[in-house]
């Protein structure tokens, strides 16, 4: 099994930053790619960015690039999102979730960690 532990989250004003964690314990050779989803009051849970564990491949949802950075550090089996430049917009419960290369669905997920960006 796996667990994934985030945090980092907070309460923000527009045009700050945070940084979250995502810690990975376990069987965490099952995983290869690692993503930040998040989902806001009402709404559906988005894909914003995905890092492969081994590799240097990146993907950036659109409406955040230039603003969000994913980064992972293998030793502490840690990955972590850079959020810059925060809108109101942004304001979610984000998750971190680990996949396989070889199938479509994240399923491994974390409890999630509240971001809150204020006006």
């Amino acid at each position: 099994q796996v667990q994934l532990v985030e945090s980092g989250g907070g309460l923000v004003q527009a045009g700050g930053s945070l940084r979250l964690s995502c810690e990975a314990s376990g069987r965490t050779s099952s995983i290869q790619i690692m993503g930040w989803f998040r989902q806001a009051p009402g709404k559906e849970r988005e894909l914003m960015a995905t890092i492969t564990w081994t590799g240097a491949n990146t993907y950036y949802r659109d409406s955040v690039k230039g603003r969000f950075t994913i980064s992972r550090d293998n030793a502490k089996n840690t990955v972590y999102l850079q959020m810059n430049s925060l809108k109101p917009e942004d304001t979610a419960v984000y998750y971190c979730a680990g996949k396989s290369d070889y199938v479509s669905v994240y399923n491994y997920w974390g409890q999630g960690t509240q971001v809150t960006v204020s006006s």
